[in-house]
């Protein structure tokens, strides 16, 4: 299913102000909780919580071109690490691109995904196993 965008001013800012932050090389992951998922589960067509996902990408990074690449691998690398692990759901997640963002490859920012939401908590074990 493809995710839900944070698009408003007023999320981003909160997910910054209240909550729980980690910060790797390549990017910087915020998580709150999302009060309003139980509502969206069930405006969703499959009947479950989802993630809401915000990606900023400041203009001190680059031009349009480098900005958009790195737009485009942050959601590339987000896509993968939810096919891979079983995510908990129901939470705001703003990705932040760093400096080094702009060279990286997705694997490299899948590394820092992943090392995020394990030291955050997000990862659920693996039944599958």
């Amino acid at each position: 299913m493809k995710n839900i965008a944070i698009s408003e001013d007023h999320l981003f800012r909160k997910v910054y102000a209240k909550g729980q932050k980690i910060f790797c090389k390549h990017i910087a992951v915020y998580v709150l909780t999302d009060y309003r998922a139980s509502r969206l589960a069930h405006e969703n067509p499959l009947k479950t919580r989802i993630n809401r996902v915000g990606l900023t990408v400041t203009k001190k990074l680059g031009h349009a071109v480098v900005r958009t690449r790195t737009r485009r691998i942050l959601r590339a690398a987000y896509q993968q690490l939810e096919k891979d692990n079983n995510i908990k759901k129901g939470f705001l997640v703003v990705i932040v691109a760093r400096d080094a963002a702009t060279t990286a490859k997705t694997q490299d920012i899948y590394g820092d995904l992943l090392y995020a939401f394990k030291k955050l908590g997000l990862l659920l074990p693996n039944n599958a196993e």
